[in-house]
């Protein structure tokens, strides 16, 4: 996935008035980046105590992910981005750390902003 279709994906599903439901999927994907980078640094015994709960999370996103689409379908709200995602686990994955990076991003331009207009 390329960051203008990450972008596309972001932007409609944050749109969404099921702002709950949005809250948790994003968290769900950041709690999943974190684990996916944590579990990169470690050695391979240290990985092996991870995957379990790795695993357990990676679900509970595809599963916040599946949740928030089919509401949005149910009132009628562009789910578009459901669609861009696709069904491929490890892709679904990847958008948690797409979503993670989007939010570092935005983060990181605000600081910017913020800092220019303080003169610091």
């Amino acid at each position: 996935m390329d960051l203008n279709t990450a972008e596309r994906i972001y932007s409609i599903f944050v749109s969404s008035s099921l702002s709950p439901m949005v809250d948790k999927f994003i968290k769900t994907g950041i709690r999943y980046a974190r684990l996916r980078v944590d579990w990169r640094l470690l050695s391979p015994n240290e990985r092996r105590e991870l995957d379990d709960e790795r695993a357990i999370v990676h679900n509970a996103f595809i599963s916040a992910c599946d949740i928030l689409a089919r509401n949005m379908r149910v009132i009628g709200e562009d789910t578009s981005w459901r669609s861009l995602l696709g069904s491929d686990r490890k892709t679904i994955g990847d958008s948690g750390c797409i979503i993670h990076m989007i939010l570092g991003k935005k983060l990181a331009k605000w600081y910017i902003e913020t800092l220019d207009f303080l003169k610091i």
